[in-house]
C-alpha cells in the first residue's frame, strides 16, 4: 500500500473502568488482541469523585466490533460502551528476520517513498533471547537493529 493509498475503515471501541485489578485488565486486552482487535490500550482518567479509573479502547475492522463489544460488556465490570467508525491510513511495511550473536529476530520494515526504510525490532524475539542468555533485552535490540540496517543497505546497493 502507498501512503496514498485510500485509507481504511475502522471501529474505536471504549469503555471506562474503576473498579477492575491490573491483572484483570492486562487479562482484558490479551483476550481483546487474540479475538481479532488491530489494537487495544489503557488511558488513566479520573472519574465520578475523583476515583482514579482507565478508559479501556479497542480499534478493530467493522465486521468484528459486535464481538468486541459482546467482550467488553461480557468480561469486564462496565455497564456501557461506546464506539465511533473512522478511517486510519497505514504506512506500508515489510517484515525481515535477521540474526544477531543470541538469535534470530523479526522486525518490522517501515517504508515510505523518499525516505531511508526504518527497521524496527520485534520486542517479544529480543526478550525472549536475553531472557535465555541472562542479557539485558536492549543488548539484543541494539544488535538487531545494527543487523536490520546492514540487510537493508545490502538491497539497496
Amino acid at each position: 500500500m502507498s501512503p496514498n493509498a485510500a485509507p481504511t475503515r475502522v471501529v474505536q471501541i471504549e469503555c471506562n473502568l474503576d473498579d477492575m485489578t491490573g491483572e484483570a485488565l492486562g487479562g482484558m486486552l490479551d483476550l481483546l488482541l487474540e479475538a481479532g482487535a488491530l489494537d487495544a490500550w489503557f488511558v488513566p482518567i479520573y472519574m465520578k469523585q475523583n476515583r482514579p479509573a482507565v478508559t479501556l479502547a479497542v480499534l478493530c475492522a467493522p465486521e468484528g466490533a459486535p464481538r468486541l463489544r459482546d467482550l467488553l460488556l461480557t468480561h469486564t465490570s462496565t455497564l456501557g460502551v461506546r464506539w465511533c467508525e473512522m478511517e486510519r491510513q497505514v504506512a506500508p511495511r515489510h517484515q525481515i528476520t535477521v540474526d544477531t550473536p543470541w538469535g534470530s529476530v523479526r522486525c518490522k520494515v517501515k517504508s515510505l517513498p523518499g525516505q531511508a526504510p526504518r527497521p524496527k525490532p520485534e520486542y517479544q524475539d529480543c526478550l525472549a533471547l536475553a531472557r535465555a542468555h541472562g542479557i539485558p533485552w536492549h543488548i539484543v535490540q541494539d544488535a538487531a537493529y545494527d543487523a536490520a540496517r546492514q540487510a537493508l543497505a545490502q538491497t539497496e546497493e
